[in-house]
This record gives structure tokens, C-alpha cells and sequence, in this order.
């Protein structure tokens, strides 16, 4: 078939994450809840802050905030997710950054399969944080033993799906037709099963080492544990649960409230206990849940570093874990230790600390053939010839994702692994490496640049 012919990657991700999106809302019905306050609240904020809705304008964010999604699964095996990065390749989905979770006391280490290309992400921002479930950090040999023996039996792709990934991998895209059939195959791997595979006392030994290893170990597949809509005031979202029937997690997890938001910030409501048919009894289950986040700007390294120390001497003063006891003393040290990181994105731009895109204003196009006009950036920023805006933080923070897992675990998840970070490891799993997220923040800034000196007809620096 002719390469014309065939779907791209960003259309299939694109029906993918809204056929995902509507079987999650079938599947958790308060995930169809969650979305109407989102909405509601996105709406708000445009409407009150012209400012914002401005800024989502100029980067072209607007368009995507409403099918914005992430969603988290947690597989088991090398084999399992060397084939999950297969299929999300069909998809244009790439795995960026590593993710140790073990020094939160979660067994298991992760990437973000997610878009690499701005124009990819404008088309389809969607990502999935994919975790791999750590065998070895189990301290008992039996337990070990019958998890490995159970995950090795089971199959949690369709014969279909891995046909059409092989096909796609050959002919180098997939129709029309077939990338539909893709879709609709994809979504079983991700769908909740009732059905147990193992023993009600099995389950509760899986349990009673780590929750998150039931969850992994006990089932037909990966489930999807929860898929999360994009807000632009998570802190109104917290407010509003309640009165919407979802009760919130304790505290906001990642950076304090600013005016320019920076990185992520995330916050979820509690995980719903499911009715499951062990093998031989019934019973129940407590995995999925719903999470939203507020997605803010990409930091380059020298910002990751001061966020990086100011998340670390808020912790350090609170003298433990975030949690409901502690809440508002917790928001009131960050909010303290954070004054160090300026809330003003000329400033931000001038200290290095975050990335930028930039645009040629239509005084800047006017002034293109104009003799007299500055040829620096700084000075055609000043003149009002490009303007810029953060670059949009497409990622995540090890500490939150630890944090949103740890809140749905419950407080007595086992919390004693340490860091035990093994990247070759994972990638030896994964069969690629994994990308530098900070270099694909520097490339799509430079791009912009480029743009940017292009449309103007100039070569500053």
C-alpha cells in the first residue's frame, strides 16, 4: 500500500485516547463527573482570565485542552513492556524519561509514552506513564516465585493487535480500516477484567507485600488505574470535588499555587473498591481512581535544580510525607520556600529557568523589510517584534507520581524499598533507550527560534 494511503501515528493516538476516554467513562462513571467539572472550571478561568486564555491562544493549547489526557498502567514482565512500546509506537508514542519509584516505596520503575514533536503533541497530546513491576525488590522467595509463575502465563494482548503491530512495523503504517480494527484491539489490553487469576488467599499474600503488587499480579491485564483530564486551577478543581460527590486526596501533589504555573501540579480522588471473582471465592479490590493535573512550564535543568531543592527543604521542614494531618502546615511551607522561584516568566527567561516558544508578532512581520529594526532577540522582544510563552511541561515528577500512587494505596504501604534506580535495566526491558526530555524541551525552543528568525527574515541570536 502506498505510504499516502496509510493513517498517521497523531490520528490513530488521537481515536485511541477518545475511545479510551469514553470506556473508562463507562467503565468508573465519577470519571464522567470529574470531566464536567474540569470543563466548567476550564471555562471559568478563560472567561475571568483573559490572560490565560491569551496565552493558550498564542501556543496553540486551546485547541488541545479539552481531549488533553494521560493515562497510568502497570505491567509485569520485560516481554509485556517491550510489546506496550511496540504498540504505542503504531501510535507515534516514543517513551521519554525514566522514573525510579522505589525510594517512594513503590516497586516499580517507569517511563511516559507520550508524542515527541510539538506539532504531534498540538494534534494529540496524549501519554501514558507506563510502570514496570520490580520482582526483585520482593524480600520473600515463595512470593516471588508465584508471582513470576503467574505473570508468565497470562496474555494481555489480543492475537489481533500483535498482527497489526507487526504489519504496521513491515509496511510501515497501517490503513484506515486496519487502524481502526488497531484501536478497538489496543483497548482490551487496557480494559478492567472481574476476573481474578489467582486464589482469594494468593491475593491477600500478593496484598499484604505491596497493594500495587496485587494489582499488577492478580489480573487479566493492565487495567488502566486512572486517566486524568488537564485543568487550568487544579487548586478550584480540589475545592469543587466534594460538592460533586469525589472526595480529593489530602493535598495538591508538586509546585505551590503561582501565577504562571510551573511543571505539574496533580491531585486525585480516592481509589473505588471493586467487587472481583477470585478463583475460588469472591471479593474486592481497591486500584483505580481518577486523577487531574495542572500542567505548567517546562523547566530546563538549572530550574529543575532550584525546584528540586525548594521541594526538598519543604519536605525536610514538614519532617515527613504530605499527608491530611499535616496538610495545611504542608501548603504553607511550600508556599513559604517557593517564594525563591520567581513568578514572572520575563524573569524566568532571564535567570534560564524554564523553556520558551517564540512567535513573530504581527508588528514584528510589518517591520520585516524595515532597515532600522533590532537584530537581537532581547531587542526584538523589547520592541514588540516576537513575543513568548513558557513551553508547556509534557512530562512527569517522580515524587508525585509516588505520592498520587501512596494516596490510593492506603498509609500502610510497605515504603522500606530505598532507591534502587536501574535504568539499564529497564531499558534492557524496554529494548530502546529512553529519550532526554530536556532535550526535546531545548530542540522544540530552538525550532521556534528558527521560525521565529525565518518569518522576520533575520539571523539573531
Amino acid at each position: 500500500m502506498p505510504a499516502h494511503d496509510f493513517v498517521s501515528p497523531d490520528s490513530i493516538r488521537a481515536q485511541f485516547s477518545a475511545a479510551m476516554s469514553l470506556m473508562y467513562k463507562q467503565e468508573v462513571p465519577l470519571y464522567g463527573t470529574l470531566l464536567e467539572l474540569v470543563s466548567e472550571i476550564n471555562q471559568q478561568v478563560m472567561t475571568q482570565q483573559p490572560k490565560v486564555a491569551e496565552a493558550l491562544r498564542w501556543t496553540g493549547e486551546i485547541e488541545r485542552l479539552d481531549q488533553e489526557r494521560h493515562g497510568a498502567i502497570r505491567v509485569g514482565t520485560a516481554e509485556e513492556l517491550a510489546t506496550i512500546a511496540r504498540l504505542f509506537a503504531v501510535m507515534g508514542m516514543e517513551p521519554v524519561g525514566y522514573y525510579d519509584l522505589s525510594s517512594a516505596g513503590v516497586p516499580v520503575h517507569s517511563t511516559a509514552f507520550r508524542a515527541v514533536h510539538e506539532q504531534s503533541l498540538h494534534i494529540s497530546p496524549f501519554r501514558v506513564f507506563t510502570s514496570l513491576l520490580r520482582l526483585e525488590l520482593i524480600d520473600n522467595p515463595q512470593l516471588r516465585e508465584l508471582a513470576q509463575g503467574i505473570l508468565a502465563k497470562r496474555k494481555i494482548f489480543t492475537p489481533r493487535v500483535r498482527e497489526l503491530i507487526a504489519q504496521c512495523e513491515r509496511d510501515g503504517g497501517l490503513s484506515a480500516s486496519d487502524a481502526e480494527t488497531f484501536v478497538q484491539e489496543a483497548l482490551h489490553t487496557f480494559r478492567w477484567h472481574q476476573d481474578a487469576t489467582v486464589t482469594a488467599e494468593q491475593y491477600q499474600q500478593l496484598h499484604d507485600q505491596h497493594r500495587l503488587i496485587a494489582d499488577v499480579v492478580a489480573f487479566k491485564g493492565p487495567h488502566i488505574n486512572h486517566l486524568t483530564p488537564r485543568t487550568l486551577d487544579i487548586d478550584a478543581i480540589q475545592v469543587g470535588m466534594p460538592a460533586k460527590g469525589i472526595p480529593p486526596k489530602a493535598v495538591v501533589e508538586g509546585p505551590p499555587t503561582r501565577r504562571h504555573p510551573i511543571l505539574l501540579r496533580q491531585t486525585s480522588f480516592k481509589a473505588l473498591q471493586e467487587k472481583v471473582a477470585f478463583s475460588d471465592a469472591q471479593g474486592s479490590h481497591t486500584a483505580r481512581f481518577g486523577e487531574i493535573e495542572q500542567r505548567g512550564a517546562a523547566l530546563t535543568p538549572k530550574g529543575r535544580q532550584l525546584y528540586d531543592r525548594l521541594l526538598d527543604a519543604t519536605r525536610e521542614a514538614l519532617g515527613g510525607a504530605p499527608a491530611e494531618a499535616n496538610a495545611e502546615r504542608y501548603r504553607a511551607l511550600l508556599k513559604a520556600q517557593f517564594a525563591e522561584f520567581p513568578d514572572d516568566l520575563a524573569q524566568m527567561r532571564e535567570q534560564g529557568l524554564a523553556y520558551f516558544r517564540y512567535f513573530a508578532t504581527e508588528k514584528g512581520l510589518a517591520a520585516r523589510d524595515q532597515q532600522e529594526r533590532p537584530t537581537t532577540l532581547q531587542g526584538l522582544i523589547d520592541a514588540g517584534h516576537v513575543h513568548f510563552e513558557a513551553l508547556v511541561y509534557e512530562d512527569f515528577l517522580p515524587v508525585s507520581a509516588a505520592g498520587i500512587f501512596q494516596s490510593n494505596l492506603g498509609d500502610d504501604a510497605q515504603t522500606e524499598y530505598g532507591s534502587n534506580a536501574n535504568r539499564d535495566a529497564f531499558e534492557a526491558a524496554l529494548q530502546m533507550k529512553v529519550q532526554d526530555e530536556l532535550a526535546l524541551y531545548a530542540q522544540s525552543e530552538q525550532r521556534s527560534l528558527q521560525a521565529c528568525a525565518q518569518a522576520l527574515n533575520l539571523d539573531f541570536k
